[in-house]
């Protein structure tokens, strides 16, 4: 279903609920008042229905119809088209979804085009039914408590990516393996949120320059100096986070650096450690070798050894092997190997 509401409104009133926008058109034209309808992801032909009856200008369809705009503010004519990204804040995966909304305002008609769950726009209805003077000010006031809408559905967005950043911090210094993962798709959302927030400032602006010259009522006026203030507000809350994400990767690209850093001293200390063992070993080896070679050669006990028949053959050999290894220990000893 992509007709969600659809009413005429007379001196601020709801008067009647057409079955179809072809009714719509004909009590439009037949009583007057103003036309609401709310769309939701309307195939071409129901957007090209409205393009006809309210003479919209093709771009505007065109980029309706094709949906992945930026926000900006356009007139074309009569004809106001303006292109919002309302956020909300998905506590169970911890993620911020974007939508997208087209308002077109016209002398005697508001149709909003949308093309995600957010925001709430029923509520933005059943707040003007509520209000018939502010609705009795025509389409400028639905125009504007839309806005308001967006804008105050930002404030838990921005509460919510401020808590996953002060997990994030906490996590940066406990050194979680997944830190960098979370801080680089938060990052990516806080930029995709300065993008949905920082062009309402102008667009803002663009309404609150037009309004001596179409006539805007003084409390639609204050109406938008206080959605004007809250933009504000949300604009530099969402630039602070993006610095604290910044601050985050800087910190955590830190802390990853140390913590290498230390497991290459533990390395190079295992590995000195490992380097005295084999000193050891090999100093031990060689000292073991020298009355092994001595003691060898002289139990070969070949015939033709004339060390074997000397009285004082035994004490040589022993002496030598002694000798040897006495030196040798002296050796490793002041090479600092034993």
């Amino acid at each position: 279903m992509t007709v969600i509401d659809n009413a005429v409104y007379v001196d601020g009133r709801r008067r009647a609920e057409p079955g179809s926008l072809e009714q719509t058109y004909e009590l439009l034209a037949a009583e007057g008042g103003m036309a609401w309808i709310g769309l939701y992801r309307p195939d071409e032909a129901e957007i090209a229905s409205i393009a006809r009856e309210f003479d919209i200008h093709p771009l505007a369809v065109d980029d309706t119809i094709k949906a992945h705009q930026r926000p900006k503010l356009e007139r074309y004519g009569d004809v106001l088209f303006t292109v919002l990204r309302p956020a909300r804040y998905v506590d169970e995966e911890e993620r911020v979804e974007f939508g997208e909304l087209h308002v077109f305002t016209g002398p005697n008609f508001v149709v909003t085009v949308r093309h995600a769950e957010s925001p709430d726009l029923a509520s933005v209805r059943e707040r003007m039914e509520s209000e018939p003077e502010l609705l009795r000010l025509g389409p400028e006031a639905v125009l504007y408590a839309i806005l308001d809408q967006v804008v105050d559905e930002y404030a838990p967005v921005v509460e919510g990516v401020r808590n996953d950043i002060d997990e994030i911090e906490d996590d940066v210094f406990a050194g979680s393996p997944d830190v960098s993962r979370r801080v680089y798709q938060l990052y990516r959302e806080v930029m995709l949120f300065q993008r949905a927030t920082h062009p309402l400032v102008r667009t803002l602006a663009a309404l609150r320059a037009g309004f001596d010259k179409y006539g805007v009522d003084a409390d639609l006026r204050r109406h938008l100096r206080d959605v004007e203030d809250h933009v504000e507000r949300v604009v530099e809350r969402v630039d602070y986070h993006r610095a604290l994400l910044q601050n985050a990767l800087t910190v955590n690209a830190t802390v990853v650096t140390e913590r290498q850093n230390e497991e290459m001293r533990a390395m190079t200390r295992a590995s000195l450690v490992q380097n005295d063992e084999v000193k050891k070993i090999s100093a031990w080896a060689a000292i073991l070798f020298a009355p092994s070679l001595v003691g060898g050669i002289y139990g070969m006990n070949f015939e033709n050894m004339p060390e074997l028949d000397w009285p004082l053959g035994y004490p040589m050999a022993l002496t030598l092997m002694a000798t040897c290894s006495f030196a040798l220990y002296g050796f490793f000893r002041h090479r600092k190997w034993l």
